[in-house]
């Protein structure tokens, strides 16, 4: 240490230049106020910067073990915060606004009509322009509503909400390329009224098939009560009632065609056994076009076999019944079947009385059989 050193004290804060010594253990520091200090030698030490406010060690010491509790304070308080078991917030939903101000409602307006409309935002450039799609609540009620469009059997809300009594509300924007995403719309509807009572009406959930070509097509956009400008309408509800849009798949049709197929198959007769005429009698018409629509393969035995089982039926249903006439008419034709019928008569039903039916009626062709 020299005269002109700069030294801070080690046992206070302070400090000068050395100016001098007063023996060999004191020496004499000039301070900022210029005042000579005497201090001991061994208390002061040389530096190399002009603070001399440097803290001393025991002042820095105690400096430590101050921000050393204010750590341990800090770190006791997040610890006991960290501890605490926060009870999970339960989430309250808000239900749509609805307005303060009670409209007034509509003369008719408690019968439902509520419609999908689209509105081209240019109706001079149908075929490039954006389109609007509205939901135009015609009636005095509220409702909550949900609009979805499908893709294969998934459904994607696109819009959701609250639609106040004879209003329409801006659903969606979109482009014309985003078209296809609207072959299949659905729109459900809950309707009800607020603070006042009112007739319930069914919750309704409707699908809708619009046709993309009419979005090509100007005429196909209308006029309409609701919009300044044509709009391209579908019914959701029309007067309560919901919707029912007529749509055929390629499946449903093919198989319509199938059943028109059948049904347009001409079916066997029915008409073997002919009520009514006079005194009750029962008229059997046996010839074989009457009895069968096709005999293809069938040989004549096989066709006069099935002709004597048609007789044996109606003779077993009829046998018990006295005074019963029977008429079968059998064509003149060989006799073959004629023949055949009175041979039956006489094996098994010789109680049965058998004569020429009436020429002026049936001609030679049928035999009158009168049960006894």
């Amino acid at each position: 240490m020299k005269i002109g050193d700069k030294v801070r004290f080690l046992s206070e804060v302070g400090g000068g230049v050395v100016t001098g010594f007063q023996g060999k253990n004191i020496v004499l520091v000039e301070d900022a106020d210029g005042f000579d200090i005497p201090m001991p030698i061994n208390e002061c030490v040389v530096i190399e910067t002009d603070d001399y406010n440097i803290p001393t060690p025991a002042a820095r010491k105690k400096r430590e073990e101050e921000q050393q509790l204010r750590t341990a304070a800090a770190t006791a308080r997040a610890s006991a915060m960290d501890s605490q078991v926060s009870e999970p917030q339960s989430v309250r939903l808000e239900k749509p606004q609805i307005s303060v101000y009670r409209r007034p409602e509509m003369k008719g307006g408690d019968i439902l009509n509520v419609f999908l409309a689209f509105v081209p935002e240019d109706i001079k450039a149908v075929s490039t322009t954006p389109f609007e799609a509205y939901l135009v609540n015609d009636s005095n009620y509220y409702m909550y509503y949900t609009y979805l469009s499908a893709e294969g059997k998934s459904w994607t809300a696109r819009s959701h909400g609250l639609i106040e009594p004879n209003t329409k509300l801006l659903l969606e924007e979109f482009e014309k390329s985003e078209l296809n995403d609207h072959e299949r719309v659905m729109v459900q509807l809950v309707a009800f009224k607020d603070n006042r009572a009112f007739t319930m009406k069914p919750a309704v959930s409707v699908e809708v098939r619009i046709d993309m070509v009419k979005f090509y097509k100007l005429h196909t956009f209308q006029q309409t009560d609701f919009f300044e400008t044509p709009a391209l309408m579908y019914d959701i509800v029309r007067n309560d009632q919901p919707a029912k849009q007529v749509y055929v798949s390629a499946e449903e049709l093919k198989e319509a065609l199938i059943q028109k197929k059948a049904a347009d198959t001409p079916s066997r007769p029915q008409t073997v056994i002919k009520r009514g005429g006079k005194n009750g009698i029962v008229e059997i018409d046996l010839h074989i076009g009457e009895l069968l629509d096709d005999t293809c393969g069938m040989s004549n035995s096989e066709i006069l076999n099935y002709q004597l089982d048609k007789f044996r039926e109606v003779m077993e249903q009829y046998k018990k019944k006295r005074e019963q006439r029977i008429v079968f008419i059998h064509g003149k034709g060989d006799g073959v079947l004629r023949k055949a019928l009175l041979d039956e008569l006489k094996r098994k039903y010789p109680d049965c009385r058998h004569q020429d039916a009436s020429f002026q009626e049936y001609g030679f062709g049928a035999t009158m059989v009168t049960v006894k």
